[in-house]
């Protein structure tokens, strides 16, 4: 593990905020539950992010996986390395992050993490150690951050000019669980689940689509997590 990475992963709170001990996030039987809450294929989802990918080094980050918050992680830190490296400017940078599968509680806001214990779920604990963490650990910014990894997270990946496209088929998963705890319908279900995304966060058909739609935009691939 990089220097750089042991010094992001210990402002987070160290492998013990972020590791997953568990063999899963969302159910390992993913697939499973997507078909028992389906998220409906929606015709109007917003494929407008491809024609802002426009930078002249290209990039698209696949995270099916929490693991660690690599996927963030890596999309941040390839930006840093070639402006170090060449003096790239970040407006020639355009990288794309897809959370998909087990990753796509990455996509939530702090409010669902804690109303439906995600930390607890997932063995995450909070920098001390004690508690499980009832927040995104790379969801928004964090007071007391350092300034040089202030960026290493979604909601500023996004304002820099980065992308983060969701799997709607993972999302079904976040729809059922409001289905069965407010014990709403699919559709009023799905709406409140979307209230609880990370503003930014654009979902997607699938996280394949968006992976292959950001390919087919110009960007290199690289599995992140």
């Amino acid at each position: 593990m990089s220097t750089k990475r042991r010094d992001f992963l210990s402002l987070l709170g160290g492998s013990s905020l972020l590791a997953v001990t568990g063999t899963s996030l969302v159910p390992r039987a993913a697939l499973a539950a997507e078909s028992a809450h389906p998220a409906p294929l929606d015709t109007t989802f917003d494929m407008k992010w491809a024609e802002r990918v426009t930078g002249k080094f290209r990039a698209v980050f696949d995270s099916p996986e929490l693991s660690e918050g690599a996927g963030l992680f890596r999309a941040v830190l390839w930006c840093d390395e070639y402006k170090s490296v060449y003096g790239t400017a970040r407006t020639e940078m355009s990288p794309v992050l897809v959370v998909r599968h087990e990753g796509i509680v990455l996509a939530m806001n702090d409010e669902y993490w804690k109303r439906f214990k995600v930390g607890k779920e997932a063995k995450i604990k909070t920098p001390e150690g004690k508690k499980w963490a009832e927040a995104n650990p790379v969801g928004v910014p964090t007071p007391g951050t350092p300034e040089k990894m202030a960026r290493y997270n979604i909601v500023n990946f996004i304002e820099d000019g980065g992308t983060v496209l969701a799997c709607n088929l993972a999302f079904g998963e976040v729809v059922g669980r409001f289905m069965k705890e407010d014990k709403l319908d699919n559709a009023a279900a799905r709406q409140r689940a979307i209230e609880h995304l990370i503003p930014g966060v654009v979902l997607q058909p699938s996280g394949v689509f968006a992976v292959l739609r950001a390919q087919e935009a110009g960007c290199r691939y690289i599995i992140a997590s």
